[in-house]
């Protein structure tokens, strides 16, 4: 079959008013056309034009202030988050200078560091704190050397190629010394590492088969733990939001009955609710042993696919014997079994499983199912049964693990995007401090670990087949993230940050990485800077200018500026900046695309006329189908396991000898769980901390205005059924006292059907506002990392493992605290004077 994507999109104008997606999804075009009807009189196209995470922008700047904002006339499904741009912008949260912890001012490395939390910064110039900076730097390298210097990563830094903060840090770092790096990230920690094992590549960051391809050969689609129209509003470079228009099409499909949509999932989705698809309930975290059970009925019924395993994978027969109960614990994996751990009824798995061996079936897994302890076996598992299945590398079948995420499963046009600021040295270059002596202790170490190298230095951990010795870093430089909302369990970051000497954070926010840390410098926002971008993370749609809206707001510079100067002060300014300004080196990443796009045969248009226009879009791409190579010959489009082939069962893996990741999937009960699991009997809610529908992990908290629209009482919502509500004397819009024996917080109660028994919600992201330094001490706001557990899913991954977190609520009693997490710090003189509150 001929898959277009142009006849699958004909009839949708580019500049059209039409929404195919409803407004309660994203912006209607029609409701943005009528409220913005008084301010169209002017040529919309003479706005400047931006690029975010939320998508492309037109904005319309009077008088050197941002005073409208609108999607880019390319985007048919912007996102509601761009309405909270100004509120970004203009943010009371704003770092408005350089500011410096008290303690920390007047101790330096000898500070009380029990103090860090308490919110008190003297302000300093820049080159005041460009110089501390650099001395601390100096005295870290000089007393103990790169083992003490810990360059944490970026995570989601803020659009642009040339403004990318991780790039800038790691290049003014490493040019003054060597540090301690880290590897993976907390998105998918687990599954970036077991599925190379398995189908031979990371997959969850891999482009997956075309949208086209699904809707014209799917007839089951399964979103396992998946929520893509919550998740699709926000990509890694400027977002399209094309993916949008094929949910569109498949929600017509649903109704009429050509495609059977299947959300698998302990709540009722976003995506559920919009496609009005069949929701299937399981019980949290007990997804592995739904599969196990599925995988039983394909054998026992004779429905799997023996060529496929004989032809494309190893290793069924070592996995056999457990699923039957003749190895490891014995006991057989029936559907019986399975029914009182996941709460799916014995013939309704069956079922389950008959279906989709019975049609062309597209398994779409997402991230969160991952990021719980043992994490790495229901992505290996979701692996085996599509195996089972048999139709890896089919139009229409298969598995996928990115499908919600950046517009995968928009077809590439094969362009390519403009690169970034330069991360590393440049060749043949040192850094001042050339000393590589690491005392033993490991150059990298898992992300999700850093805590851990501050609690129990020196420690040899099991990682991905070596062995990590934790380095007990005294210095840590945050830039363009937030530590203190991604890492899990508050109060014990609040012990390992007591062993810290220095912490920089560079940012526009006064988050809690910043409030925690003794140094502060202030970065503007990605919309008070030229830039380029991306547009498009996956379907590389084309290239936009970032043009500087306003300039940088108090007294902010760009990244670019901050580590410039930094530079200067051991004299490799002209090396770090290769000798050029901020639009030198825009201008130079774009010619460098258009130098590669001209070895495609893709035309692009002259620096100035790109600059000017504010985009270039590129040509449609064509149809694609994951993993169809591999299917095609296995011997020559070999996957990247071992072997070669998938591997049910990896003899690496089982050579590692670790108790909790053995050679194949298998279920392993958690430390606590829900509904009837460990720990169920003191905290029966099962907390579950999934990515935001209003911001980008913890960005656009800060937005008020945005803010507004979910809040209650002012604090983040925590979502229950109406069940757990009633049982606690709990009505909508209270005040609840959420918690466990890892810490408690304050957070608005939003009763909803959506919500089973025993399962709660609070979004991560949320900005902590604990009441004071203590340890214990209450988080105002509603961050759900207060709560969680920092273990790691297993020896293999060391990933993150927030969703296995445990808690109880109650009603709230009394006069509640004020919400400490935003605003900025108290100023005070270097006597601890006070200068001015919410400076």
């Amino acid at each position: 079959m001929t898959y277009s994507r142009r006849n699958f999109l004909k009839g949708i104008a580019i500049l059209s008013g039409s929404a195919l997606v409803a407004p309660s999804l994203l912006i209607s075009r029609a409701a943005q056309a009528q409220s913005g009807a008084a301010h169209m009189s002017d040529d919309i196209k003479t706005w400047k034009v931006a690029g975010s995470h939320f998508g492309a922008i037109r904005a319309k700047v009077v008088g050197d202030r941002v005073v409208e904002v609108q999607p880019m006339e390319y985007d048919q499904h912007p996102t509601e988050m761009i309405k909270g741009i100004p509120g970004l912008i203009y943010s009371s949260s704003r770092v408005r200078y350089p500011m410096v912890r008290l303690d920390w001012y007047k101790n330096r490395h000898h500070s009380d560091t029990s103090q860090r939390g308490d919110n008190r910064f003297v302000r300093v110039g820049w080159d005041e704190a460009i110089d501390l900076f650099y001395e601390e730097l100096e005295r870290v390298q000089k007393e103990y050397g790169p083992w003490a210097l810990h360059t944490a990563g970026v995570g989601w830094r803020s659009v642009g190629q040339m403004h990318s903060c991780g790039n800038h840090m790691v290049r003014a770092i490493g040019m003054h010394g060597r540090s301690v790096g880290t590897i993976g990230d907390y998105s998918t920690g687990a599954g970036q590492v077991i599925l190379p094992y398995v189908l031979g590549s990371t997959e969850v960051y891999s482009q997956g088969t075309s949208w086209e391809v699904i809707l014209a050969e799917s007839k089951v689609i399964v979103f396992w733990a998946n929520d893509p129209i919550k998740n699709l509003q926000v990509g890694w470079n400027t977002e399209t939001h094309e993916s949008y228009a094929y949910f569109a099409q498949l929600k017509k499909k649903v109704a009429s009955g050509d495609i059977q949509v299947i959300c698998l999932d302990p709540v009722k989705s976003k995506t559920q609710n919009y496609l009005e698809c069949e929701h299937q309930y399981v019980n949290p975290m007990t997804d592995v042993v739904l599969m196990l059970a599925m995988a039983h009925t394909l054998v026992i019924e004779n429905l799997y696919d023996k060529k496929f395993l004989e032809t494309y994978a190893l290793g069924f027969d070592r996995f056999l014997p457990y699923l039957q109960g003749r190895s490891e614990d014995n006991i057989e994996k029936t559907p019986e079994w399975a029914e009182s751990i996941c709460g799916v009824p014995a013939e309704h798995i069956r079922e389950l499983a008959r279906l989709m061996a019975a049609n062309r079936t597209q398994l779409i897994f997402g991230w969160a199912v991952q990021r719980q302890q043992h994490g790495e076996q229901p992505y290996w598992m979701g692996a085996v049964l599509a195996a089972l299945l048999g139709q890896i590398g089919l139009p229409g079948g298969g598995i996928s693990f990115s499908h919600h995420y950046s517009s995968v499963g928009v077809s590439s046009s094969g362009a390519a995007m403009p690169g970034a600021f330069p991360l590393n040295l440049d060749p043949g270059r040192k850094p001042k401090h050339d000393n590589d002596n690491y005392q033993g202790y490991s150059t990298v170490i898992p992300i999700a670990r850093a805590i851990d190298a501050l609690l129990e230095p020196g420690k040899e951990i099991d990682f991905n087949g070596t062995k990590v010795k934790l380095p007990p870093y005294k210095m840590g430089i945050f830039t363009g993230h937030n530590q203190w909302h991604r890492h899990q369990q508050r109060n014990r970051m609040k012990h390992a940050y007591h062993k810290l000497e220095t912490v920089v954070a560079i940012d526009y926010n006064w988050t809690a990485t910043c409030r925690f840390a003794d140094i502060v410098l202030p970065a503007c926002t990605p919309f008070e800077r030229n830039d380029i971008d991306a547009y498009g993370t996956y379907s590389n749609r084309g290239v936009l200018a970032m043009h500087k809206l306003i300039d940088p707001l108090f007294n902010s510079k760009p990244d670019f500026e901050i580590f410039s100067a930094l530079c200067r002060r051991f004299h490799r300014e002209e090396e770090y900046t290769r000798g050029m300004n901020e639009m030198e080196w825009i201008e130079y990443l774009y010619n460098e695309c258009v130098a590669e796009n001209v070895q495609k045969n893709i035309a692009m248009p002259s620096f100035a006329e790109f600059w000017k226009k504010g985009y270039h879009l590129f040509p449609e791409g064509k149809p694609w189908v994951r993993h169809a190579d591999f299917r095609d010959d296995a011997e020559v489009n070999a996957v990247g396991t071992p072997s070669g082939f998938i591997e049910i069962f990896s003899r690496k893996i089982e050579r590692y000898g670790y108790a909790d990741c053995k050679g194949h999937p298998i279920w392993m009960e958690k430390i606590e769980r829900s509904h009837g699991g460990p720990g169920s009997d003191r905290y029966p809610l099962w907390l579950q901390s999934v990515h935001p529908d209003k911001r980008l992990h913890s960005q656009l908290c800060e937005s008020e205005a945005l803010r507004s629209t979910y809040t209650i009482q002012g604090r983040e919502p925590v979502f229950m059924s109406p069940q757990d509500a009633k049982d606690r004397g709990v009505s909508h819009g209270d005040l609840v006292r959420v918690f466990n024996d890892r810490g408690q917080l304050l957070a608005g109660a939003h009763v909803s059907d959506n919500f089973p028994p025993g399962v709660v919600r609070i979004e991560e992201g949320a900005w902590y506002g604990p009441t004071g330094p203590e340890i214990g001490a209450l988080d105002t706001y509603g961050d759900p990392n207060t709560l969680t557990l920092d273990i790691g899913t297993s020896s293999l991954a060391q990933g993150p493992s927030a969703n296995t977190c445990l808690v109880e609520l109650e009603k709230y009693v009394g006069t509640a605290p004020v919400v400490t997490a935003f605003g900025g710090p108290t100023e005070v003189d270097p006597n601890g004077n006070q200068v001015k509150a919410n400076a």
